[in-house]
């Protein structure tokens, strides 16, 4: 087996306007049964996320508010892997008007165009904090902390190699833990610059793509496929 990991987006990906069809909750324990782990790498928040999607617990691991949090659902564990947002921060913020405006264990989420007003509170505070563009959402973060970044500890707590894992996903913010990854894919409704960096792009959107990738991967274990990352490294 060459894959043994199939890590995911979320919204945009496994799933359409937040939901996940039964024909790709069926994919993915067909994933499971093949003997591979999956992994959920998500901007959500954890709470939101767990009342969202029921079938939570196929995922071996998940890591949630877009590389901030590690989450084990067969034991419960939660490791946050980055600093909470400061009180002052989001407190400037809320003077500035920005709404809708949430904040995680971690993650301070908002939308376009509040990122103006988000980078003007980073300079005024003096924060090393960074803005991750998802669609029209805005997350801001720690610097440094990305999906990638988020992506390596559950890795490693499974004991496999990021050369053994395919990506999937469709936005900017699946840039960096895509090219982590053996195999970096692309669902048909992801963003061009998402696809162009990719080793292949489904036909299906969301969902369906997912579950396109699942019966190439269970077929030939994506005999071909992988090179992207490599490439991208040598640019």
């Amino acid at each position: 087996m060459r894959y043994r990991c199939l890590a995911t987006d979320y919204d945009g990906t496994i799933a359409h306007d937040g939901v996940v069809s039964n024909s790709t909750v069926s994919a993915l324990r067909r994933v499971a049964d093949s003997g591979r782990k999956l992994i959920l790498v998500t901007g959500r928040e954890l709470d939101d996320l767990l009342a969202t999607f029921p079938e939570y617990m196929l995922f071996d691991r998940i890591i949630a508010e877009n590389g901030a949090l590690f989450y084990r659902p067969d034991t419960g564990h939660v490791r946050l892997l980055a600093e909470s947002p400061p009180d002052r921060f989001v407190a400037d913020l809320e003077l500035r008007g920005v709404t809708p405006l949430s904040v995680g264990r971690t993650i301070v989420a908002t939308v376009e165009p509040y990122h103006h007003e988000v980078l003007a509170s980073i300079h005024a505070l003096g924060l090393e904090w960074h803005v991750i563009f998802n669609k029209g959402a805005v997350m801001v973060l720690p610097s440094g902390v990305t999906k990638a970044t988020g992506l390596k500890p559950a890795l490693a707590d499974l004991e496999i190699s990021p050369e053994e894992t395919v990506g999937i996903g469709d936005a900017e913010n699946d840039h960096a833990f895509l090219l982590q990854c053996g195999c970096a894919v692309a669902v048909g409704n992801a963003l061009r610059a998402v696809k162009e960096r990719c080793d292949w792009v489904t036909t299906g959107c969301d969902g369906a793509g997912v579950e396109e990738l699942i019966d190439r991967l269970l077929a030939d274990d994506l005999a071909g496929l992988g090179h992207a990352r490599v490439l991208a490294k040598a640019q």
